[in-house]
């Protein structure tokens, strides 16, 4: 993992709390939540493990900045944020309670309201449980499907469209299995066509968390389930993502999304609306 200091306005209010306290230092984490270490606070600022420093200034606008998470580089809090010229949309980091989430233009990709996105991916991997063998995830982003299923598959081969979004899973604290764990292969590509190259029933699960629609609509196609149906091993499983299925644009999502998985071929389709997908069976 990255020593690189790593923070949001989460972990700044501690520091801030310590100097309003006029204290030598304070336990906080300078990893978004991962881990925690002693920080050294002093008139001019904080003095972070490793020698990384930053002032109050900077912290004050760290502080401030609640939907964002910053590098502390060379004494310098750096907005996690890039513009994609591939889908000409800009990406960055959010803080949560927990693991962060990506934001395309402003939307977070992961659930966040009364959840985390470490438990909303823990709901689609128990929803889809148990994870055996050769595992297909669909949409990378910041690669926390991947790292769970690797936990138990034999390989996770996990597709990713934008190298934007992989240049901030690099930057992220708690994406850094995604590229060290020897269990995860990275392609980068359009799902839609890197799923035409595999085998036929080349694998176990398969685990589709597209992002919403009208952001991906290939993603929901019936052309896109048939391939699907096809390297699904007879036997295997896929979960769907769809979205709450109690909105309105939910419940119509999700109806058109079962129609067309079982005019692909998948069969015995249920509802896991904890996970905010379906399940179908091959």
């Amino acid at each position: 993992m990255s020593s690189e200091v790593v923070i949001s306005h989460r972990q700044v209010e501690a520091m801030l709390q310590g100097q309003r306290e006029t204290r030598a230092s304070v336990r906080t984490s300078i990893d978004l939540g991962l881990t925690t270490a002693e920080v050294h606070l002093n008139p001019e600022g904080v003095s972070f493990p490793g020698g990384e420093r930053l002032d109050w200034n900077s912290l004050e606008e760290v502080h401030r900045s609640e939907n964002a998470c910053f590098r502390v580089v060379s004494g310098s809090a750096i907005k996690i944020r890039t513009f994609s010229e591939w889908t000409n949309r800009f990406y960055g980091l959010m803080p949560t309670s927990a693991a962060p989430t990506l934001l395309i233009s402003g939307i977070p990709m992961h659930r966040i309201k009364d959840t985390d996105p470490y438990r909303d991916t823990l709901s689609k991997i128990r929803a889809i449980a148990p994870i055996t063998g050769r595992v297909l995830d669909s949409a990378t982003g910041l690669g926390y499907t991947a790292i769970e299923a690797a936990k138990t598959a034999s390989l996770v081969i996990t597709i990713e469209l934008d190298p934007a979004v992989l240049e901030i899973a690099r930057l992220n604290p708690w994406s850094q299995g995604l590229f060290h764990n020897r269990t995860i292969q990275q392609l980068v590509g359009d799902s839609t066509e890197e799923v035409m190259e595999f085998g036929t029933e080349s694998f176990s699960r398969i685990i589709h968390d597209p992002p919403m629609l009208s952001l991906a609509g290939q993603m929901y196609s019936l052309a896109f389930y048939r391939q699907a149906f096809r390297i699904l091993k007879p036997g295997g499983r896929l979960f769907h993502y769809i979205g709450n299925p109690q909105s309105k644009s939910g419940a119509i999502t999700t109806k058109g999304v079962v129609r067309r998985l079982k005019e692909a071929g998948f069969r015995r389709i249920r509802s896991r609306p904890r996970a905010f997908g379906v399940v179908a069976c091959k």
